[in-house]
């Protein structure tokens, strides 16, 4: 099996665009995944139907039994985030779940509970099942939650024998694309011919080469800035990097958005040409 995750330094390069239309050449091959917890938006293309849904408990809350807590001061001395005010209530926006108060008060009146952080799901597609996820509004643990996606669609993709596990991976460079990069096969930078793109295409690279993923990179919307598409293409001759496509802007990508479908199934003109392309070579199936 084969892990492709496709990855960006800066939201709005065009990742989810392209791992849809994947998704369609690889032919009922592969297993699909979500890794961008935070915002995930995979499932908008590929008109899912929901199998399963799952809770996803990421961490514990203290909270206070009023009624056996005698206002010692002890939890307010050891709480090194001020989650505990003068009149003894905890903000939850400002725990940590360290249980220190839990276990320090001598009355036994903070107790921690689970915090439902968010769901993931197994859904249905057209191209095949899906792993995907939905972190609640100012949850944490995302890299957790990006790990529990990746290792119930790695484990599917074995159970179901299929040739390719085709990650959305999140953007940026922190701990969620981290846990999407780490074991992966192979990464598909995607990245855009902008000043924030190139700078942005440096730092996830750093990513790539520390957890030893191999790296090609895919330049989109390659014709809205040529000087910068060609100091690009300079930095990744420089560093032996492949890039594997230059796609220009089209408007039929914009039109398939338009519509919620993979690029592919909307045109068979140039744009769907220049991914099919794409696909081909990161995925070695020049019958794509």
């Amino acid at each position: 099996m084969e892990e492709i995750v496709v990855i960006s330094g800066k939201g709005g390069t065009g990742k989810t665009t392209l791992t849809a239309s994947f998704a369609v050449l690889a032919g009922g091959d592969a297993v699909l995944a979500d890794a961008d917890v935070d915002a995930a938006n995979l499932s908008l293309l590929l008109t899912p139907q929901e199998l399963e849904s799952h809770p996803f408990i990421a961490s514990d809350i203290a909270v206070l039994d009023r009624d056996r807590c005698t206002e010692c001061g002890l939890c307010r001395e050891l709480c090194r985030f001020d989650a505990i005010s003068e009149d003894y209530r905890i903000d939850p926006l400002s725990c940590e779940g360290c249980s220190v108060c839990s276990r320090a008060c001598p009355e036994k009146a903070i107790n921690m509970e689970e915090v439902l952080s968010g769901h993931w799901f197994l859904s249905q597609t057209p191209y095949g099942k899906l792993v995907h996820a939905r972190l609640g509004i100012a949850e944490e643990n995302s890299g957790r939650l990006v790990t529990l996606v990746r290792n119930e669609a790695r484990e599917l993709a074995k159970e179901e024998k299929k040739r390719f596990l085709l990650t959305d991976g999140p953007p940026g460079i922190g701990c969620p694309v981290i846990a999407s990069l780490s074991g992966a096969t192979r990464a598909l930078i995607v990245t855009e011919p902008t000043v924030s793109g190139i700078h942005d295409l440096k730092r996830v690279l750093l990513v790539c080469r520390q957890f030893e993923v191999p790296a090609a990179v895919c330049i989109n919307r390659c014709d809205l800035d040529e000087d910068n598409t060609q100091k690009i293409e300079a930095f990744c001759a420089a560093e032996s990097i492949e890039v594997v496509a230059k796609i220009p802007f089209y408007r039929e990508i914009t039109e398939a958005l338009v519509k919620a479908t993979p690029v592919v199934n909307h045109t068979r003109g140039p744009a769907a040409e220049d991914i099919a392309r794409l696909w081909s070579n990161i995925s070695g199936n020049s019958s794509s």
